[in-house]
Parts: structure tokens; C-alpha cells; sequence
């Protein structure tokens, strides 16, 4: 099969992604063959590419935010049968033993494995998944839109949910790519008064066209103080920007899994019982919740679409905020 394989991490300028032919995966008695046809970009993405995640398998095959058909189901399969469409998500794999995940909180399981990280994803032709981690994706979705709601969606659902923000507060976003696009629209959906901070005067645009009550730069000071926050740009320094807006008692949540480091900060930005919290992966329950919800609304994603052999120019692009949305891999 074709695919787009990481054999040294370096930055995405240098085009570190080769296309090669790999073997076709094979799938074991409780795991699915899924013949791929949309893969989306994600930050994440370029923190493993770009080595600023620590390296866990190499060559690796990028990609978790996968859309596909069931071409072959392991004997021991029973959630799908070929033909089925499915998605596959960053969470490829947890242990089901430890504390973490009997309580509930699988997302912080000791043993915890991710697609295109720990294991080969969908920046190629074909991929392999646990049919316990694979979703039937909505029928008002096609493919390409429906790549970005896997982690985009899923992470920013979850941010969402753990900002504690409530029907008729004020919510500020920090970055207005992937993420953002989707949760103003289910926090819309849900009554949420929403402020969005961005350099991108096209991503404020989008913003506004989504329903933003106000956009402006992270400097900026909206009309009104804000009840939560949460940043989805990798940028220490947005943490100063966002306590200094957030209303006594707010919460703010970091929706990033790599982040530059937060400059030294007053302790009156932190007081009055406001708090900082981190956002950590994504359970299976996160997903199915996002995708009944996206159906439901049902969201819009704005997608830029690349072929296969373009993910270093996708990655670039991302890296450089010139994609409004989502930028999705398009495999034939």
C-alpha cells in the first residue's frame, strides 16, 4: 500500500515525510481492516513529526483522525461487518486493568496507546483497529467532512465539557483552527455566548460567520469579562492573555498536548478561585457523546481537502494558520 511514512523527525519544511509502499496491514481476531478514504491533519500530527513529542515507534505512519470501509473483519469482530463505514480516532488502545480506566478516566490509563503514534495510522491506503476503538460515523457526514470530527471534534468536545461553562455564559477560544470551528458551533447550539482571539483576520471571519459574539486578537480586551476559556493554540504566553480577561471563579482549560512554556505570571491572575486545567487525550464516551451531538446540530466543518502525497505541504500549511477549518487528507 501507499503511504506517507516518518522515518526521522525533523521540521515539516524539510519535507520529512516520504511516500513509500508499506505492507498491508493484517487485522487479528478482534480488529478491523479499514480501507481508507479521508485522513485529517492535526497538531499533534506535527508535534510527533517535528520531535517535540518523545518518539515512541519508529517508522511510523502519521494520521488519527481516520474515515474508511470495512474491507475485512477479524474472526472475533462483532460491532462491524465489511462495507461498514467507520472512523478512527486518536485513542487506538487502552488497558481496561488500571485504576484510571475502571474509574472511568481511560484517557489517563498507565498503558494507554495513540493512532499514528504508538501504532501506524492513516496517512496511508489502509489501516488496522480494534473494532472497541472504532466508530460508526453519522450518515449526514461525508468522509472528508467527517475526518476533523475525530479529534478536532472529540478533543474539543471534551474542552468543552471539562471548561464547566454553562447555557447563557461567556466563552472566550484561543485559536480558531480545527477545534475551534467545531466547538463554537456545539456551544452556540447550547445557548454559550462565545468571544473568539486570533491573529487570523480570515479566521475571524469564520468566527463571526459561526456565530461569535466578538473576535479580536489574544491582546485585545473583549466588552465583558469571560465565565470560561480555552485555548487550543500551543502557546504558553496565551495562558497571561486568558487569566487576565477570566471572570473570578473561571475556569480555563488547555486543550493542547504540547504547549510552549507559560511565562512567570502574578499570582493575582490566579486568584479569586480561578482555575487552570489541562486536557488530556479523549475517552471512548467523549466520542460517541461528539458524534451524536455533531448529527444532531449538525455541524459544518470547513475543510480544506490535499491528496496523500501532499501531507508535508497540508502540515506546513497548518503550521502557518493558512487553513480555515480543517485541512483532510484525501487517499484514493
Amino acid at each position: 500500500m501507499k503511504a506517507m511514512i516518518l522515518n526521522a523527525c525533523g521540521p515539516i519544511e524539510q519535507n520529512p515525510l516520504r511516500k513509500s509502499e508499506a505492507p498491508k496491514p493484517e487485522p487479528g481476531p478482534f480488529k478491523i481492516l479499514i480501507r481508507i478514504s479521508a485522513c485529517g491533519i492535526c497538531h499533534t500530527d506535527l508535534h510527533v513529526i517535528e520531535g517535540e513529542l518523545p518518539q515512541k515507534k519508529l517508522p511510523v505512519i502519521p494520521g488519527h483522525q481516520i474515515v474508511g470501509v470495512v474491507e475485512e473483519a477479524g474472526q472475533k469482530v462483532t460491532r462491524f461487518k465489511k462495507g461498514d463505514r467507520v472512523g478512527i480516532p486518536w485513542l487506538n488502545s487502552a488497558c481496561g486493568e488500571c485504576s484510571f480506566c475502571k474509574s472511568g478516566k481511560e484517557n489517563l490509563c498507565d498503558d494507554i496507546r495513540f493512532t499514528g503514534y504508538h501504532v501506524n495510522g492513516g496517512y496511508a491506503q489502509y489501516a488496522a483497529a480494534n473494532e472497541n476503538f472504532a466508530y460508526h460515523i453519522p450518515q449526514k457526514f461525508s468522509d472528508i467532512k467527517a475526518a476533523p470530527l475525530l479529534c478536532a471534534g472529540i478533543i474539543g468536545y471534551r474542552s468543552l465539557r471539562l471548561s464547566e461553562i454553562k447555557k447563557g455564559e461567556r466563552l472566550g477560544l484561543y485559536g480558531f483552527g480545527a477545534s475551534a470551528h467545531i466547538v463554537i458551533q456545539i456551544a452556540v447550539y447550547k445557548g454559550i455566548e462565545v468571544y473568539v482571539f486570533t491573529r487570523s483576520e480570515e479566521h475571524r471571519k469564520l468566527a463571526e460567520k459561526l456565530g461569535a459574539a466578538w473576535t479580536g486578537r489574544a491582546e485585545d480586551t473583549p466588552p465583558a469579562l469571560l465565565d470560561s476559556s480555552i485555548i487550543f493554540a500551543p502557546a504558553g504566553k496565551l495562558v497571561i492573555d486568558a487569566l487576565r480577561v477570566l471572570q473570578k471563579g473561571g475556569t480555563l482549560a488547555l486543550a493542547g498536548i504540547h504547549m510552549s512554556p507559560i511565562p512567570e505570571m502574578d499570582y493575582n491572575l490566579i486568584y479569586h478561585e480561578r482555575t487552570i486545567r489541562t486536557i488530556a487525550n479523549s475517552t471512548r464516551q467523549d466520542a460517541r457523546e461528539l458524534l451524536e451531538i455533531a448529527a444532531k446540530i449538525p455541524i459544518e466543518t470547513e475543510v480544506k481537502t490535499y491528496k496523500l502525497s501532499e501531507a508535508n505541504l497540508a502540515l506546513r500549511d497548518l503550521k502557518h494558520s493558512k487553513i480555515q477549518g480543517a485541512g483532510v487528507l484525501e487517499i484514493t
